[in-house]
């Protein structure tokens, strides 16, 4: 056995089941294992940024890492975006970056390169295997670091000599049991009594929290105390919909999030990152805290929020009587006839037509601000964002969730410029057959940087400025792009062919896309 194989066997032995890759000549012996080793499926992408994005999107659903095969610096930068990604989505993720075999490196090849400082960026976890025979352990290692709360990447850079030796024989060392650390009482009790100290407040929520047991439980401590229930702009997976406790997603646009908080007097963290503007600009605060508005952790680090908020519920709530606000099932019509397709009207096909269960992945830009609302009384589903604001994650974190997530059908709302980043996504969901309706909203242009460039107070933009930002001269075919890949489309340029694509595209087995010809925001 060599030390390909034992890295694919312990990987499969601790619960790594799944592969993203994009391999090359130093990984061939892990590509090689694959077929000598079971319980590893391999998945391959044509683009490490896919790969990397697809085993956001598969942590992030299955709530165990997948893994990733990058070749070398370029390769592991290739891929760095959707890394940025799911480090800021919390995500676990074991990434395995091929190097040179360890004798070899002092030659100084052209693809060599620093892996580690790389990797350091966007990892929490980083180990340069060295030796065969303790493999094992490093595999481990990472899986333990990975699954670690709130969870992170972790990074196994694999000599290319260290792949191809000989390596023990013995049985994978077991995962070792996940520690959970819980807040310290003082902490629930300053926050419960900041909750319902009869002044203004809210409860901000991300992570782990944004679902299951702990937006059940921030539910009911909103409905209890009063405050307002709040989530981080863009949380890694949301659970929403009729009979789901309602929370309010913290604004991207700086102006309107300062409204939201304005006038609160204590803000409680469950999960969440006190908020910040994303960008600078002229004359407006980046801290978004209001003054006089004081600031309490409820967890830190890899404190269990879900057993926090359970706590804290317990102190100022009757769990067995209070019930938390949810919205009703209720779903706006289906735009029907020959009225030109706007993003409005997608949105609220989107509301009538979503299936139960739909895994929601949105990087609709300035084109999914009617989303939210046509969509909070549709049946129950999960909602993925752009947790890092790397643009290119839609399409891929909708592939590694539908692999993750085997008979529920994912629906990947996706502006143009942003899709044109990973589209090579499409053909691995062809490739994999995998329950993909993917819906571009094509208005031809960088929406939300026309925005930004009035928002940062940049001089009148003249027609090379404008140039920058705009998608036509050609317009980009979508429609080709996807049939081109092997995944099935056509495109919608009234409301009624909008709605007839979503119904086809929604029932059909495996993917598809709709190009939804629509005019930009603003």
């Amino acid at each position: 056995m060599n030390g390909a194989q034992t890295l694919i066997r312990s990987l499969a032995h601790a619960g790594v089941e799944v592969c993203f890759g994009n391999p090359g000549t130093s990984e061939m012996h892990f590509v090689a294992a694959l077929d000598e080793v079971p319980g590893m499926r391999a998945a391959l992408c044509l683009f490490e940024g896919v790969a990397t994005g697809a085993a956001d999107g598969y942590g992030r659903m299955a709530g165990r890492p997948a893994a990733t095969l990058l070749h070398l610096g370029p390769g592991l930068g290739n891929g760095l975006a959707n890394l940025h990604n799911a480090r800021r989505a919390h995500t676990p993720l074991v990434n395995v970056v091929g190097d040179h075999a360890t004798y070899h490196k002092r030659l100084d090849a052209p693809l060599e390169s620093d892996i580690d400082a790389v990797a350091g960026s966007v990892s929490g976890w980083l180990r340069r295997a060295t030796d065969p025979g303790t493999l094992a352990r490093d595999a481990v290692e990472a899986v333990r670091a990975a699954t670690r709360a709130p969870g992170q990447v972790a990074t196994l850079v694999l000599p290319a000599d260290v792949s191809w030796s000989e390596a023990p024989t013995g049985p994978p060392p077991a995962l070792p049991p996940v520690e959970v650390t819980t807040a310290p009482d003082a902490t629930v009790e300053r926050a419960a009594a900041a909750l319902t100290g009869g002044e203004p407040a809210a409860l901000l929520v991300g992570g782990a929290a944004t679902r299951g047991e702990g937006l059940r439980a921030a539910g009911r401590i909103a409905a209890a105390s009063g405050a307002r229930l709040l989530c981080e702009t863009f949380p890694a997976r949301l659970e929403r919909g009729a009979g789901v406790p309602v929370v309010e997603r913290l604004a991207y646009l700086a102006e309107m999030a300062t409204g939201q908080l304005e006038g609160l007097r204590h803000l409680v963290l469950a999960g969440a990152a006190s908020p910040v503007s994303f960008f600078a600009y002229p004359g407006l605060p980046g801290d978004l805290v209001p003054d006089g508005c004081e600031v309490h952790v409820l967890t830190r680090g890899d404190e269990d929020v879900i057993s926090a908020l359970g706590h804290l519920s317990e102190r100022v709530a009757d769990t067995r009587e209070l019930k938390a606000a949810t919205p009703t099932a209720a779903r706006p019509a289906a735009p029907e006839g020959d009225a030109p397709l706007t993003s409005e009207a997608v949105a609220y096909a989107v509301g009538a037509l979503l299936p139960a269960d739909t895994v929601v992945v949105d990087e609709a830009n300035t084109s999914g601000l009617w989303l939210p609302g046509a969509t909070e009384g549709a049946p129950p589903h999960d909602w993925l964002t752009l947790t890092g604001g790397a643009i290119g994650q839609g399409l891929p974190v909708a592939t590694g969730a539908a692999v993750a997530c085997p008979g529920r059908r994912v629906l990947c709302l996706e502006a143009d410029g942003s899709a044109m980043y990973t589209l090579q996504a499409l053909w691995t969901q062809a490739r994999e057959g995998l329950d993909v309706t993917t819906v571009v909203f094509s208005n031809r242009s960088y929406a939300i940087l026309e925005m930004e460039l009035r928002r940062v107070g940049a001089a009148a933009a003249g027609p090379r400025a404008r140039d920058l930002l705009d998608l036509s001269r050609p317009d980009l075919d979508f429609v080709s792009l996807a049939r081109g890949m092997g995944v099935p489309a056509e495109r919608a340029r009234t409301a009624g062919e909008f709605t007839a694509a979503g119904r086809r595209a929604l029932a059909e087995p495996g993917p598809g896309l709709i190009e939804a010809v629509v005019p930009p925001i603003g």
